[in-house]
């Protein structure tokens, strides 16, 4: 079992599912870089900077032309493609392979040598006799044993995986929640909001309240608010002087006009818009339209 390549066979498909779920990562990430946002540079510090792309719809609502701002990443389909489950099954066909060789070889020789001499006898006649004897033992043995056998392995593999549309992460999910609640409807000439329709002021103290508007596109445009027209009991107009009977103060960021009524005196405050030529149904010009919003200052009086 220790020369099947688990490894490779487990680790192989479950990498290629790995590369192929970054891959389809990066693919929702370039889709939403590109259909949902618009990415500009800033020229002084060279950052990039993305915005929403929005889209816009005109209909007619209780009777007037509307306009919807709607998130484009709201309204259409991101692409989740997530694997969910791997499957896989393989069998292996495993043939095997011994070789074992032995070899016992023994040699021996043994040589045996005896030489005998005697002489009797006295006087002239001798006798001498000689005798001589070699011997020589050899004895060899020889063995050889060998055996062969031979393996192999073959596998069969097969992987099943399954993907499909995966849930939306919490974090894009709690963005698209923030996007929907972006959405607004606003009129098609604009919508001029103030704070409060009536103040009752105070003699020797300020009436403040807050002047917005805000365009068809749904973004708030302080710069279209015209100066204010003051008019008394009668719809007069009356002349108050800026810095002296009342001021006010910008702030782009949120929008809004902070306005400061200082005058003593009951009058009647109009703002209005000019946001520009109008158009009808058919896209026909027609004469320029204002949007009017009106506070009423009410001096209190003391007994």
């Amino acid at each position: 079992m220790s020369a099947i390549p688990f490894e490779d066979i487990i680790g192989g498909p479950l990498n290629a599912c790995i590369d192929a779920q970054t891959q389809a990562a990066v693919s929702t990430v370039n889709f939403i870089k590109s259909v949902g946002l618009n990415t500009t540079i800033d020229p002084n510090t060279g950052a990039e900077k993305s915005e929403a792309v929005y889209v816009y719809f005109s209909f007619i609502k209780a009777g007037r032309r509307a306009v919807i701002s709607v998130p484009l990443l709201a309204i259409v389909p991101i692409p989740y493609i997530a694997i969910n489950t791997i499957d896989i099954s393989f069998k292996a066909s495993i043939t095997g392979t011994d070789s074992t060789s032995s070899s016992d070889e023994y040699s021996s020789t043994s040589d045996q040598k005896s030489e005998s001499s005697s002489k009797k006898g006295g006087g002239w006649l001798t006798k001498k006799k000689t005798s001589k004897m070699t011997s020589t033992i050899s004895s060899k043995r020889d063995s050889k044993a060998t055996q062969d056998s031979t393996f192999s392995i073959e596998a069969t593999i097969d992987v099943e995986v399954h993907a499909g549309q995966e849930s939306m992460p919490a974090g894009m999910a709690k963005l698209l929640e923030m996007l929907n609640s972006a959405m607004d409807l606003v009129p098609e000439s604009g919508e001029l909001v103030v704070s409060e329709s009536s103040i009752t002021k105070l003699p020797k103290q300020d009436a403040k309240f807050v002047v917005s508007y805000k365009g068809s596109d749904g973004i708030n445009d302080p710069s279209k608010v015209l100066e204010p027209t003051f008019l008394d009991n009668n719809n007069k107009e009356v002349k108050y002087t800026k810095d002296t009977d009342y001021t006010y103060e910008v702030n782009y960021q949120s929008g809004m006009v902070t306005y400061t009524i200082k005058k003593d005196a009951t009058v009647k405050v109009k703002f209005s818009v000019k946001f520009g030529e109008a158009t009808d149904d058919k896209g026909k010009k027609v004469e320029d339209k204002n949007v009017e919003e009106t506070v009423t200052i009410f001096l209190q009086q003391t007994s």
